[in-house]
């Protein structure tokens, strides 16, 4: 017997997802844009309907004064950029999904981030608060508006990285920052491993990067991004030239855009503007001074490594993802299956943390039956 396809239901308010929580018996799928739909686990065969919440866009207001914007959780973060660059503004945050239409909603359910989280952090140090949905229809709203908490939890901190387990979001508020007056980028060709040793040189120095990548190649490159006044940038830029050594040179904003489209690793899902998929795409995390040697032992075909915060992603062999959540565990850290083709079967996560237990009773107690996205987190629950 076939089994018909799930019901895609586009509300466009708040109330709208509320309504469409309360009317919609059974286990709830959630998207916005589509970029992560391959991430994590696969959802289960006996999702009754999808909440797309990509019709639950726009800003809801901007206050420029206080550097603050509240929007609705399909908003896409290109298009949010956009409106806040009229004011010199900006939401300090590059993850590469961004380019493919990522939203805020989105991006902080999966946990996402770019090269510029070494100083400005995830959306979860971006975010002053959220409003969500829970199983039961109850509206929670956490951090900048607080008018109802949950039994005490912090329900804007929940959400980020909970896939969709915990319910949608349905509206954030998010910290800005200033456009800078100037950026430059330097690169310096080399194997991770001399990468390694020259961000360490790099971080104790008072030259204050805004991010510090590695991506690979023959043999590799290090790339090094400056913010700054447009007359105190260049002195800058010639000290860090010195730092890197005597190959080191200023590279295009190209360079660096096509680095940080790598970071998001090669995806699936038809997306013409990216490249093919090929092997299973991982997203690794452990201490910054543990992850060159970790990445020259993983079976890698590409790989992009933040040195100084300890976050890679690594295109592997589909055969190999268990192999490299087995090795990120055993140096401490966490590893997170992202793109994959449509036939591999591989597991999503690693090894359970030690949290699993305080993970299920939250999910227990917020979701009680389990309607949302069922399957994220599979096998831990």
């Amino acid at each position: 017997m076939t089994r018909a396809a799930p019901t895609t239901l586009r509300p466009t308010s708040a109330k709208e997802v509320r309504d469409a929580v309360l009317d919609t018996p059974g286990r709830l799928a959630i998207t916005g844009a589509g970029t992560a739909t391959g991430w994590a686990g696969r959802a289960g065969d006996d999702v009754a309907a999808t909440l797309d919440l990509s019709a639950l866009s726009g800003v809801i207001h901007h206050n420029p004064g206080d550097m603050t914007v509240s929007v609705h959780a399909g908003t896409p973060v290109r298009a949010l950029q956009e409106q806040l660059a009229e004011h010199g503004q900006r939401l300090a945050f590059d993850a590469a999904r961004v380019a493919r239409g990522a939203t805020v909603g989105g991006l902080l359910a999966t946990a996402d981030a770019g090269p510029s989280a070494l100083v400005w952090g995830g959306l979860r140090d971006l975010v002053i608060g959220t409003t969500s949905v829970l199983a039961d229809g109850t509206m929670v709203r956490s951090g900048g508006h607080v008018i109802k908490n949950v039994a005490g939890y912090d329900m804007a901190k929940l959400m980020h990285g909970s896939y969709g387990t915990f319910g949608p979001l349905v509206e954030v508020v998010l910290r800005l920052h200033p456009v800078p007056k100037a950026v430059a980028c330097v690169g310096v060709d080399g194997p991770v491993a001399e990468a390694a040793s020259r961000v360490l040189e790099l971080m104790a120095s008072p030259l204050e990067p805004i991010a510090v990548e590695w991506v690979s190649g023959d043999p590799g490159r290090l790339l090094v991004r400056l913010e700054g006044g447009a007359q105190t940038l260049p002195a800058r830029v010639e000290r860090l030239r010195e730092l890197l050594g005597a190959d080191a040179r200023e590279v295009g904003a190209d360079a660096w855009d096509a680095h940080t489209s790598l970071t998001d690793g090669p995806h699936a899902g038809g997306d013409g503007d990216g490249p093919a998929l090929d092997g299973a795409v991982v997203r690794i995390g452990c201490a910054p001074t543990r992850l060159a040697p970790l990445v020259e032992q993983l079976p890698a075909t590409a790989v992009t490594a933040g040195l100084a915060t300890g976050v890679a992603t690594v295109t592997v062999p589909g055969a190999a993802v268990a192999e490299v959540h087995d090795a990120v565990a055993a140096v401490g850290g966490t590893s997170v299956l992202r793109d994959r083709p449509e036939t591999l079967d591989a597991p999503a996560w690693g090894p359970a943390p030690s949290a699993l237990a305080l993970l299920r009773a939250v999910k227990t107690q917020l979701d009680p039956e389990a309607r949302f996205a069922a399957g994220r987190f599979a096998p831990w629950m």
